[in-house]
């Protein structure tokens, strides 16, 4: 058995995003598709003295609509700005003393960086580590994959030699179940949370934010007590 996860990068993503790919073997990097102006390709949220608050790449998208992921380039300075908004929300964390350095290391590596999916793979890998998670992680360039959509996915699956394939919620719009059955391929979703809330600062709970906020705040993931496989998962 082997269970994939096929998602489009994003940066420093919540926790449910780990709690998915936790529950693979291996993460393939979605980046050959289109880049999605107001997706979480380049921003994410965190938590601070004013309440919750986006931070944004800014990136270059005027006049190439439609631009793969992977070739998406970010404009101006950036890196030192978001690492003083995230001192300044967390300066006083629990593990701040332990983890804003590091923080700080990566935005100093990221700030020399000209892709954003080369950022959001940096920050990535750094969690991953962090969080001690044994998952490989790979890009679907790798695979080469053909198609639009279920057909693309499922190319991706079988290039990749996937039994299973974990996909969020959002994707039963459009994901053809029949023909990854067909094709010998399990489809699993995910269920996400219900989630433990834990001690923030600044507040009442926001569970909805970067996984930071609970790295900073002393709670790795902040995943307790969850269920060791995805809720609804067939063939497991």
């Amino acid at each position: 058995m082997k269970r994939v996860a096929i998602i489009q990068s994003s940066y420093i993503p919540w926790r449910g995003f780990f709690d998915l790919i936790s529950r693979c073997d291996e993460y393939i990097i979605y980046d050959q598709v289109a880049y999605s102006k107001g997706h979480w390709h380049n921003r994410n949220k965190i938590k601070t003295e004013t309440g919750t608050r986006w931070i944004t790449i800014p990136v270059m998208t005027s006049d190439r609509l439609g631009q793969p992921i992977e070739d998406v380039e970010i404009k101006g300075d950036w890196a030192q700005a978001h690492f003083a908004q995230v001192r300044q929300a967390y300066k006083k964390a629990p593990a701040a003393t332990d983890f804003l350095p590091v923080i700080e290391s990566l935005y100093k590596q990221a700030e020399k960086l000209q892709l954003l999916t080369e950022v959001n793979e940096l920050f990535l890998r750094h969690i991953v580590d962090t969080l001690k998670l044994k998952i490989v992680i790979t890009r679907d360039r790798i695979y080469s994959p053909r198609g639009a959509r279920s057909e693309r996915v499922l190319a991706t699956c079988l290039a990749a030699g996937a039994t299973h394939y974990l996909s969020g919620p959002s994707a039963k719009v459009y994901l053809d179940e029949a023909m990854f059955r067909d094709a010998g391929v399990t489809v699993e979703w995910m269920s996400y949370g219900p989630y433990p809330e834990y001690t923030q600062l600044h507040g009442a709970f926001d569970g909805q934010v970067s996984v930071i906020d609970s790295i900073l705040n002393g709670h790795g993931a902040g995943l307790a007590a969850l269920p060791a496989q995805p809720q609804g998962a067939a063939g497991c």
